[in-house]
Order: structure tokens, then sequence, then C-alpha cells
């Protein structure tokens, strides 16, 4: 499931879903976090997909999880960008 957006108060709640059951621990990591890999743990949900929900500024955002200490594209992301970083990242257009 792609991000999805709820308004907020001057910023939007964003829901992150990364579909994989199998992992032992899901982060996620991207231009809102200057790509730190541990800062935001994900939680796992009953149907083994992990969830973080966190408030950001519109514009857009470079973003991947890192599932097992891999680094992981959001299957189902807006678009995918290499946004001066050597590998490609996804991406999420706020408003």
């Amino acid at each position: 499931m792609a991000p999805h957006t709820i308004e907020s108060f001057g910023a939007q709640d964003i829901d992150f879903c990364c579909p994989a059951p199998r992992a032992q621990s899901v982060f996620l990591m991207g231009d809102f976090n200057q790509w730190n890999p541990t800062s935001l743990p994900m939680k796992r949900r009953f149907d083994g997909s992990w969830w973080l929900q966190m408030s950001l500024e519109g514009g857009y955002h470079g973003y991947l999880f890192v599932v097992d200490g891999k680094e992981m594209l959001d299957p189902n992301a807006m678009c995918v960008n290499r946004p001066g970083r050597r590998e490609k990242v996804s991406l999420i257009a706020l408003t």
C-alpha cells in the first residue's frame, strides 16, 4: 500500500507500510531524518507488514525501508528518484 496521507496542522501525517512478513526488524530512513538507518523503527502489524506514522511538511521526500539491515525501495511508492544519491530512492510528493 502506498503511503497514505492525513491532513494535520501545517504538516501531514503519513502512514508508511512495508510488506516484509519474514523480517526481524524494519526501519524507515529518508531526507526527513538525514538518511539515518536506525532512528525510525517500524512496528510489526498482525498481517506481517510493518507500519510507521509520522508528520511531514509539504514537498518531495525521498525514503527507503531498511529491512534486516538492507535498504529496500517501497514497492508501492508514488515513484522512484535518484536525488544526488548513487542508488534509487522511493519518492512521496506532499502538497
